[in-house]
């Protein structure tokens, strides 16, 4: 289900009400957002959760409030103001630091993150006064458009690749104009095609009855509805549950595919060539291949 997450809640803590709200044993959520960012964070529900990598190198759309002429420690709201100056530049200027920040671009992670160093978060080593050298990484600015700007207060709309820093974007902007900057909102409005105008706040849900509330579920395969799709018969099923390769002339490119059995959604598969590994399968498929009786096996 898609759920829009408030603010100074986190991920986790989100998770385990909206886990208890349903009454599931097994829950798990799609990718963090920070206690200072709100929006989009999809959920999914028992054995769902095996599928919810499906959604991690997606690319996401955010709203975002900078404050311009200032910067913090950490590049958000929650840090100290470390300088301060004069905002002072026209359209031109911002059309210009813009072009920069469009397409392919480099960023430094910032310390402050979960980023790991040796198994610990850098936050752990930047709060002990210990910064850690990060290499650049390459990220995608698919769209940055500047919604609202007024005097040092600007709102921009950015879609972009997995492993972006929407504040460190904030930072960098800010530097180009030369005035420096921090974000001081953020809030996730898409996933790939998962939208938050399609979501649910912690407020509904609680009002719903039971009933109501299971109908705000999204069938599984919404994890995946641009990787193709191959059918396979029980034989074959069995096959790929004992984890065997299936020789198939499938037609379709090398990469993942959605399998589907004749009662319908089964799992992921890998094609390389003409070959179809399983790459993570419905338990219940693996237990009912158990129980075929299948004594010979044709490629």
């Amino acid at each position: 289900m898609l759920f829009d997450k408030p603010l100074e809640l986190s991920s986790n803590t989100a998770l385990q009400k909206i886990r208890r709200l349903f009454q599931a044993e097994k829950a798990g959520h799609t990718g963090t957002l920070d206690p200072l960012a709100t929006g989009l964070l999809p959920i999914c529900f028992g054995e769902a959760t095996k599928f919810a990598n499906a959604l991690l190198g997606a690319d996401k759309s955010y709203t975002a409030q900078l404050r311009l002429g200032q910067t913090t420690t950490t590049g958000d709201a929650e840090g100290e103001i470390t300088s301060e100056q004069a905002v002072d530049f026209v359209q031109s200027d911002l059309d210009t630091a813009l072009m920069r920040f469009r397409g392919e671009i480099e960023q430094l992670p910032p310390m402050y993150s979960a980023l790991k160093h040796q198994g610990k978060p850098l936050y752990e080593y930047i709060r002990q006064g210990i910064t850690i050298e990060r290499p650049l990484r390459t990220v995608v600015i698919h769209e940055l458009v500047v919604n609202r700007w007024a005097g040092n207060e600007m709102e921009i709309s950015v879609r972009c690749s997995k492993g972006t820093y929407v504040r460190t974007l904030a930072e960098d902007i800010g530097a180009a104009l030369g005035c420096g900057a921090h974000l001081t909102g953020l809030r996730r409005t898409k996933i790939a095609h998962l939208s938050l105008s399609d979501g649910y706040d912690l407020t509904q849900l609680t009002a719903m009855s039971d009933v109501a509330r299971e109908a705000c579920l999204l069938p599984l395969v919404s994890l995946m509805p641009d990787m193709p799709q191959l059918n396979l018969d029980v034989t074959q099923i069995k096959r790929l549950a004992q984890g065997q390769r299936l020789g198939l002339d499938t037609g379709l490119p090398d990469g993942k595919v959605r399998l589907y059995g004749p009662d319908g959604f089964i799992g992921v598969g890998l094609q390389q060539g003409r070959r179809i590994a399983p790459e993570r399968l419905l338990s219940s498929v693996a237990k009912q291949a158990a129980r075929m009786d299948l004594t010979e096996v044709v490629e």
